[in-house]
């Protein structure tokens, strides 16, 4: 039996330290996976944390066969992993982060059910994002399970300028690049076969979760292309077809004192 407590504090250790720890010894299901997740996130708001949102994982039809499951995975958004638009992520934060592109949708109203999704005002915006994942495992290496109980890896997020939603707009090109080249390519159509599924999906796993989407919370859908590692100093930016850019450029971390040329990333397992 999985003590749902004692793996969310290592887990919270984790990320709070930026490193890793071995996968758990002990075989749980995903239900228990859950409540280690929904544990982990409640040690991040009693410091005073708030959630930003939600996230879904596994969108693509390819990824979920390499994983050999049949469904989507959801976590939570953490408003502390936020990074501004232009600006520079924490690499200190990290333990071996990778990023993808994403579309983000912002929720207009409170949506109790998958049937709320398709209300009038559902969606009040829409832009491109791109997420950093980082898993707290060694190696970045876990079962269907653990990635839940780590909140699906999330790390951090930015945000585009806010867009108009027009529905009719969802097989859309996607770019990312590192640096001024293009790393990936691919379409929103990727999401789910169809992005404009994603907040009804969203709105069905959390209400198994015991939640409901707010009003002003942040919805990731869901990567576009595969994942990119994200080294220190590289310029990330992606852009999706009608709904522009987003772009930031992962800070060089300071190296440790008394440890020429060891950086405190790399002392933590960057």
């Amino acid at each position: 039996m999985t003590d749902v407590h004692k793996l969310a504090a290592v887990l919270d250790e984790a990320t709070r330290t930026a490193r890793a720890v071995p996968r758990p010894e002990q075989d749980y299901g995903v239900a228990d996976a859950y409540r280690v997740q929904e544990e982990l996130i409640r040690l991040r708001l009693e410091r005073g944390d708030r959630l930003a949102g939600v996230k879904l994982g596994f969108t693509s039809e390819g990824k979920r066969r390499q994983m050999g499951v049949h469904d989507i995975i959801f976590g939570r958004v953490p408003e502390s992993s936020a990074i501004l638009e232009g600006s520079y992520a924490d690499m200190s934060r990290y333990i071996h982060p990778r990023v993808e592109p994403e579309v983000v949708y912002l929720v207009g109203r409170r949506i109790a059910s998958p049937g709320d999704a398709l209300a009038p005002g559902a969606v009040a915006a829409v832009a491109t994002g791109i997420e950093v994942i980082d898993s707290r495992y060694e190696d970045f290496r876990f079962s269907l399970p653990d990635v839940i109980a780590d909140n699906t890896s999330a790390a951090g997020y930015a945000v585009g300028p806010w867009q108009p939603y027009d529905p009719s707009l969802w097989n859309l090109g996607v770019v990312l690049e590192i640096d001024g080249r293009v790393v990936h390519a691919g379409s929103t159509g990727a999401i789910l076969g169809d992005p404009r599924r994603a907040l009804a999906e969203a709105a069905r796993l959390a209400l198994q979760a015991g939640t409901v989407l707010e009003p002003g919370w942040v919805l990731l859908a869901g990567a576009a292309t595969p994942a990119e590692p994200l080294a220190p100093g590289a310029r990330v930016r992606a852009e999706i077809q009608h709904l522009g850019s987003v772009s930031f450029t992962a800070s060089v971390p300071e190296p440790v004192p008394g440890a020429p040329g060891v950086s405190r990333a790399s002392r933590e397992g960057s």
